[in-house]
C-alpha cells in the first residue's frame, strides 16, 4: 500500500488503518451476536463498499496531484441513469449503453479539467458547479421517476462469479505472488505470502456463500490497475510530482496542465463505472442517486492515507478507507442504530484522520 514510494515497506499509517478495520469487526461481531461476520454479510458488506471504493481509488489520484472533484457523486447517479435509460427506453445493448457512460463521464470529466488549467480556475469552484449541474440534469432526465432495467443489465451489479471461476482466478493469483514472494528478500517475501494468503481466505469467505459478486471483481480489477499507474507508470508519478511540489514539477519539464486534464478525465470515466455498478445494484435509477458520495470517496481516501495537500496517497490504502466506511455502515445498521450516529460517527473518523496527517506532515 504505498503509492507514492514504490518499493517501500508498509507505512505505520496502513497498519494503523488495519488494526482500526479489525478493531471496528471485532466489536461488530461481539455487539451482532456474531451475525457481522458471517459469510453472507460479509459478502453484502464487499458489495456495499464496491461504488465507493471505484470512486475513492481514482479520488486519490485526483487528490495526490492537488485537486478535488466535487462532482464524482452526482455524475454518477446522473451517469447510471443515462446508461440505464438508454437500455431500457432505447433499446441500446448492455455493452454500448455500460460504454456511453464512460465516454460520457470521461468527456465531462475532461471539460472541467481544462476550465480548471485553461481558465485557472479553482477546481473547488468547477467541480461544485458540475456537482449541481448534474443533479439537475438527473432530475430532468428521471422526471422523479425511478428507471428500472431488466435482469441483463442489473446482473452488473448483483451477479455472482461462479465458484470454479473464482477459484481459478485466485489460484492464479496466488500463484502471482508466490512466484513474487520466491524473487524477494526475507522482508518482501513475507508481504507477498501475507497477499497469497489474503486472496485465499478472501475467496473462501465468499465462496462460504455464493462466490465472488462481480461488483467487488471490477473494483479488484480497477484498483489494482489504478495502483499499477500509480505507482510504474510516469503518468502516475508526474501527478504525485506535481501535487508534492508544483513548481519543481514545471521546472522538470512536466506538462502540468495535460496531467491535470487526463486526472479529471480519468476520474470522470470511473464515475460512469461507478454509477452503472450502482444502478445495477439498487435495481433502479433514481433522482437521488449517487447523493453525498463524493464526500464519501474523499473521505475513504483521505481515512486510507492520503495526504489533501497533495504528493502523497496510496490507491489501496483508499480501498481500505472504503472498507472502514461500509464497515461502520453496515454494522450500525445490523444494530438498527438510529440513522443520525452513521454521519456523526464517520465525520468524526474523518477529522482523525485528518488531524493524524496535519501532525504527521509538521512532524516530517
Amino acid at each position: 500500500m504505498t503509492d507514492s514510494k514504490p518499493g517501500a515497506s508498509v507505512p505505520w499509517r496502513a497498519l494503523t488503518m488495519v488494526g482500526a478495520l479489525l478493531a471496528i469487526w471485532l466489536i461488530f461481531s461481539i455487539t451482532t451476536g456474531g451475525t457481522f461476520l458471517s459469510a453472507r454479510n460479509l459478502s453484502l458488506l464487499m458489495r456495499q463498499m464496491a461504488v465507493t471504493g471505484i470512486l475513492a481509488s481514482g479520488m486519490v489520484l485526483v487528490i495526490v496531484a492537488g485537486q478535488i472533484d466535487l462532482s464524482v457523486g452526482a455524475m454518477t447517479g446522473f451517469l447510471g441513469a443515462l446508461s440505464a435509460l438508454l437500455f431500457v427506453d432505447f433499446h441500446w445493448p448492455l455493452a454500448f449503453a455500460v460504454a456511453a457512460a464512460l465516454a460520457a463521464g470521461a468527456l465531462f470529466g475532461h471539460l472541467q479539467g481544462h476550465l480548471v488549467t485553461w481558465f485557472n480556475l479553482p477546481p473547488f469552484i468547477v467541480t461544485l458547479g458540475g456537482m449541481l449541474v448534474f443533479q439537475g440534469s438527473l432530475l430532468g432526465m428521471t422526471g422523479g421517476v425511478a428507471i428500472s432495467p431488466t435482469p441483463d443489465y442489473l446482473a452488473v451489479g448483483q451477479a455472482f462469479l461462479p465458484l470454479s471461476l473464482g477459484w481459478g482466478l485466485t489460484g492464479l493469483l496466488a500463484a502471482f505472488f508466490l512466484w513474487r514472494a520466491a524473487r524477494e528478500t526475507k522482508g518482501a517475501r513475507l508481504q507477498w505470502l501475507g497477499w497469497a494468503a489474503l486472496a485465499t481466505a478472501f475467496t473462501g469467505v465468499l465462496s462460504a456463500y455464493e462466490g465472488i459478486p462481480l461488483p467487488v471483481l471490477i473494483l479488484l480489477g480497477l484498483t489494482g490497475l489504478l495502483a499499477l499507474v500509480a505507482r510504474q507508470t510516469p503518468f502516475g508519478r508526474h501527478l504525485y510530482a506535481i501535487g508534492g511540489n508544483r513548481e519543481a514539477a514545471f521546472y522538470s519539464g512536466i506538462n502540468i496542465q495535460r496531467h491535470l486534464v487526463l486526472v479529471f478525465t480519468l476520474m470522470g470515466a470511473l464515475a460512469g463505472v461507478a454509477g452503472v455498478v450502482l444502478t445495477a445494484r439498487v435495481g433502479a435509477a433514481t433522482s437521488d442517486a449517487g447523493h453525498m458520495m463524493e464526500l464519501d470517496a474523499i473521505a475513504a481516501a483521505v481515512i486510507g492515507g492520503t495526504s489533501l495537500m497533495g504528493g502523497r496517497g496510496s490507491v489501496w490504502g483508499a480501498l481500505l478507507g472504503a472498507l472502514v466506511m461500509a464497515s461502520l455502515d453496515n454494522g450500525m445498521g445490523l444494530m438498527n442504530t438510529e440513522a443520525f450516529w452513521q454521519p456523526i460517527l464517520k465525520g468524526s473518523i474523518l477529522i482523525l484522520a485528518v488531524s493524524a496527517d496535519m501532525a504527521g506532515s509538521r512532524k516530517n
